[in-house]
């Protein structure tokens, strides 16, 4: 009996021990894995060094929030040696606010530098917005160009608490005070209120389209119902001004603003947040799978998911075309 209780001991102890040292190494790898990302994002994040000369070519992509890294990253730029900017878009717009300051960003680089904007697919709304900032617009003819309009959505649960007996009180300083909340039928003052928001917006929306595009009033009119246009279709209607890509953006370079062509084009990347780095979600799943904690990877997996759920998560009004977020 006495071998089999130090047995017992014994393996109890060595338990503790791999216990310990298997979360010593989930902790070094982590450390290490965040350490290599956060250098890596140093690094390539606010602005990948470019060799004296060279044409930048920033990338915008994906909804586009208010990002004080993205501005302060483009003001570096408007203040380095580069010769000229191609700013690639492809973003179905997002927030009215963020797409403004993003605006105001290319408008000081321009300021500073020659610029081109390119559609690589998409630039509605806040997309096209950002665009705007540039005095030269192209687009691949399957381009899709437009969205000009802005939404405010909200959830009304009314119905469904009627239906499971709920009632839900408040007592407001203001009759519009957190209105509308989604929890209480929307009073027509309440939707006023917001509708002033949406035209308010919408009126300067189309007035950067009438001062930066030139077009007269009835023009404005004409292409601001909220549809998307193609590239071909855009060109019609004067929201871009030629079709082509970044070979096409090049040449007019040389061609209007004196640009060699053969300058080489290099990658001015804009600083990714530290938790969209791919390497580092796979990274983990891998260590945690590895150290044999694969129910923790698997759920660590799962965050994929509410990640991108998040990215529909916009508060506001909102310059914003995509249809399956939207509807």
């Amino acid at each position: 009996m006495s071998l089999d209780a130090d047995q017992i001991v014994d393996r109890r102890r060595m338990r503790r021990k791999l216990t310990f040292w298997r979360a010593a190494t989930i902790f070094i790898l982590i450390a290490a894995v965040v350490g290599g990302g956060w250098i890596f994002a140093e690094r390539r994040g606010a602005i990948t060094p470019m060799a004296s000369g060279s044409i930048a070519r920033v990338t915008i992509e994906g909804l586009i929030r208010n990002n004080r890294t993205r501005t302060e990253a483009l003001t570096r730029l408007a203040e380095s040696d580069a010769k000229a900017v191609i700013v690639h878009i492809n973003s179905p717009g997002g927030t009215v606010a963020g797409s403004e300051e993003l605006y105001d960003s290319l408008m000081r680089l321009k300021a500073k530098k020659p610029m081109v904007v390119v559609v690589d697919g998409l630039a509605a709304s806040g997309g096209y917005i950002a665009a705007m900032a540039s005095d030269r617009i192209l687009a691949q003819q399957s381009s899709i160009v437009g969205s000009i309009g802005v939404i405010f959505q909200f959830p009304n649960f009314t119905e469904l608490l009627k239906t499971v007996g709920v009632q839900v009180e408040s007592i407001k300083s203001a009759p519009l005070k957190a209105s509308p909340n989604g929890l209480e039928p929307t009073t027509p003052e309440a939707r006023a209120a917001v509708e002033s928001l949406v035209k308010d917006s919408f009126d300067w929306f189309k007035g950067l389209v009438h001062d930066r595009r030139g077009l007269d009033q009835a023009a404005v009119e004409k292409v601001s119902d909220g549809r998307v246009y193609t590239g071909r279709q855009a060109l019609e209607l004067k929201l871009i001004d030629a079709l082509g890509d970044e070979f096409a953006a090049v040449d007019w370079l040389a061609k209007e603003k004196g640009i060699n062509p053969k300058t080489p084009v290099r990658d001015y990347r804009l600083s990714p947040r530290f938790g969209d780095l791919p390497f580092l979600h796979t990274g983990a799943v891998w260590m945690l799978d590895a150290v044999g904690l694969g129910g923790l990877a698997e759920r660590f997996k799962d965050l994929g998911a509410v990640q991108a759920m998040e990215r529909l998560n916009l508060d506001g009004l909102l310059a914003l075309w995509h249809p399956s977020a939207t509807n």
